[in-house]
């Protein structure tokens, strides 16, 4: 059995302005309802646990019913980190899931292709993440004014959504993290603690983020384009 955990309570904080990003009005719809939807409809998905923030509950519950989502789903407060809220998603998960696939809620454009590969290398390797090599020419710099040096990008890559685990994996892993009491971002960088070979799936469709307002529109036409 697989399940999505979408993780949703985060606090928007580099949109500005006190916006929620993941209730913005994007391609017609909130933005959360696309991601949901995706995993809605994933043939490889069997149910979705969303974690969202205590007083956004009943907002996503409208949601469920304005867009008709019909997978089995439920609703896990969020935690202080983004490690604490997976680990509550976790939690909730029943005890037949086998595959989990921890997705951000403001990624809106994820195919059930990538969903589908990530959950097969999880299958066979024991985790594995969506991801595209660096293509851009990378700096590192001291002083955030300045070039200090080149890096070399041949083994860069950027991670991204879904981050695709068998359970017992990405338990171990944030235990681990707990253990140690360290905060980490990303899910794949738990399973390095663990020295857990995390397989790097490839998407052939774009697959971004909103994180700032500037990456709205392109994230609008993406949406308009593929009809979602």
């Amino acid at each position: 059995m697989n399940c999505a955990i979408i993780v949703a309570a985060g606090r928007s904080t580099r949109m500005g302005a006190d916006r929620d990003k993941l209730f913005l009005e994007v391609a017609g719809q909130p933005l959360v309802a696309h991601t949901w939807r995706r995993f809605d409809r994933a043939g490889c998905i069997d149910e979705i646990v969303l974690v969202v923030r205590e007083d956004k509950q009943a907002t996503l519950a409208q949601l469920a019913g304005r867009f008709g989502f019909e997978k089995r789903h439920r609703y896990v407060i969020g935690g202080a980190e983004r490690q604490d809220s997976v680990w509550n998603g976790l939690a909730a998960l029943s005890g037949e899931v086998e595959i989990v696939a921890i997705q951000d809620a403001a990624r809106p454009c994820t195919s059930e292709r990538l969903i589908a590969a990530t959950i097969a290398a999880a299958r066979e390797t024991g985790a594995a993440v969506a991801a595209q090599p660096v293509t851009d020419t990378i700096k590192e710099s001291a002083d955030g004014l300045t070039v200090l040096r080149t890096v070399d990008r041949s083994r860069l890559w950027s991670v991204q959504t879904p981050q695709t685990f068998r359970v017992e994996v990405i338990r171990r892993a944030l235990q681990e993290v707990r253990r140690r009491g360290l905060t980490v971002t990303d899910d794949t960088a738990a399973c390095e603690l663990i020295e857990q070979p995390v397989r790097l799936v490839v998407g052939d469709e774009p697959n971004p983020k909103v994180t700032r307002p500037g990456d709205i529109p392109y994230i609008e036409s993406l949406l308009k384009f593929t009809g979602t």
